[in-house]
């Protein structure tokens, strides 16, 4: 459903996702339908960003939040707000919070006008750097050690990090057609 081309320039917005607490910065770009939900704006952040759907989420709007009430307690429902919604009340900055465990913060910009694009399906994840952080490190701390331990093998988490199979982990790489394809399996885009 969220997979037609965009007919109207007006009916897509650009969002930046920055994962916040790492440097150099971890982001994407999404260019989503002004209609997408929260609800589904957190399945194309996962996709964009390469994780799972494994833990809960929220979203914090001017200090409410936003989530799946039937997995949240005291949550306003994520399906009821658009992202057009939020940018016509004139929010421009709002967070993602996803996995509360490890505590990955995201800092979402509604830019102010999205990238010149060819006619094509949205979501979409247009642009983006480096590879986010695995599933289940242990947050911005388990990440540092995990890219202290996985270039040194006298580090004492070293042999762990190997048996987690993640010793190919590269925190430099990004591919935009990667992430965008993953985002394109979400919402069965052609």
């Amino acid at each position: 459903m969220l997979a037609k081309a965009a007919s109207a320039a007006g009916s897509v917005i650009s969002l930046k996702v920055t994962l916040g607490g790492i440097r150099p910065p971890i982001w994407r770009r999404l260019v989503v339908p002004a209609r997408m939900t929260l609800g589904e704006l957190h399945r194309a952040i996962q996709a964009a960003m390469g994780w799972q759907h494994a833990h809960l989420h929220a979203f914090d709007v001017g200090g409410q939040q936003y989530g799946d009430p039937r997995t949240v307690d005291d949550m306003a429902n994520e399906k009821r707000l658009t992202v057009e919604s939020l940018r016509t009340s004139g929010v421009n900055r709002f967070t993602y919070l996803y996995d509360f465990g490890d505590g990955w913060e995201h800092a979402i910009l509604i830019e102010a006008r999205p990238p010149p694009a060819e006619a094509r399906a949205y979501p979409a994840c247009v642009a983006g750097k480096r590879n986010c952080p695995p599933e289940d490190c242990g947050g911005i701390w388990g990440y540092q050690e995990l890219l202290e331990a996985r270039g040194d093998p006298a580090h004492p988490r070293h042999d762990d990090w190997r048996e987690m199979g993640r010793e190919d982990f590269d925190p430099d790489a990004f591919s935009v057609e990667e992430s965008d394809a993953r985002v394109a399996a979400q919402f069965h885009r052609g």
